[in-house]
C-alpha cells in the first residue's frame, strides 16, 4: 500500500477548510503520532488563517496532560492510544483555544511500539464541536510508518468533514 497522495490530502484539507469557513468556525488540532502533519497540511493552504486557529503536538503523555488537560487517570486506565484519550485531547484542544471544532489523533505508527493488544497501525481519533457534539473512532492501518501516518491524517480530516456536515 502507498501513502495517501499529497493531492488527496490537499483536497481533503481544502474541503474541510471550505466547510469551516462556510460556518465561520475555527479549528484546533491535537496530534500525537502524526506529529503536526495535519497542522502543516492545513497551513499550507492560502487563507487558512481564516479557519485554522492552532495546533497542539502532544507526543508525550505529560504534554497531553499539561497542554490539553487529559487526566492521568484516563491515560492510566485506557492508555495514550485509546478513543477515550483521543476524545479528551479533542475536548482539551477546544478548551485551550478559541476554536469551535477540534480533531485529535493518537496512535502507534511503528515500526516498533506495538503490543498484541495495541498493534502497530492502531490509530484512535477524537472530534469535538463547541456545541458539545463528540465523535470518536479507532482503526487499524496497514503499511510502514509514513503510510500509517498519511492515512491517519486523511481519516482525521474525513471524520471532521463528516462531523461538520451532520
Amino acid at each position: 500500500m502507498a501513502r495517501v497522495s499529497d493531492e488527496e490530502l490537499h483536497q481533503l484539507a481544502s474541503e474541510v477548510g471550505d466547510a469551516l469557513r462556510a460556518r465561520g468556525w475555527m479549528l484546533a488540532t491535537a496530534e500525537s503520532c502524526t506529529g503536526g502533519w495535519v497542522g502543516q497540511l492545513l497551513t499550507s493552504l492560502p487563507g487558512s488563517s481564516a479557519w485554522y486557529e492552532r495546533g497542539f503536538i502532544t507526543y508525550a503523555n505529560v504534554a497531553k496532560q499539561e497542554m490539553l488537560g487529559v487526566s492521568a487517570a484516563t491515560l492510566e486506565i485506557f492508555g495514550a492510544v485509546s478513543e477515550e484519550t483521543a476524545q479528551a485531547m479533542a475536548v482539551g484542544a477546544l478548551a485551550h483555544s478559541h476554536a469551535q471544532a477540534a480533531l485529535a489523533i493518537s496512535g502507534i505508527a511503528g515500526p516498533g511500539g506495538g503490543t498484541p493488544q495495541k498493534p502497530v497501525g492502531l490509530v484512535c481519533y477524537g472530534w469535538a464541536l463547541a456545541d458539545g457534539t463528540r465523535m470518536s473512532s479507532t482503526c487499524r492501518l496497514d503499511g510502514d510508518r509514513e503510510e500509517i501516518r498519511s492515512r491517519a491524517v486523511a481519516a482525521a480530516l474525513r471524520g471532521l468533514a463528516e462531523l461538520i456536515a451532520s
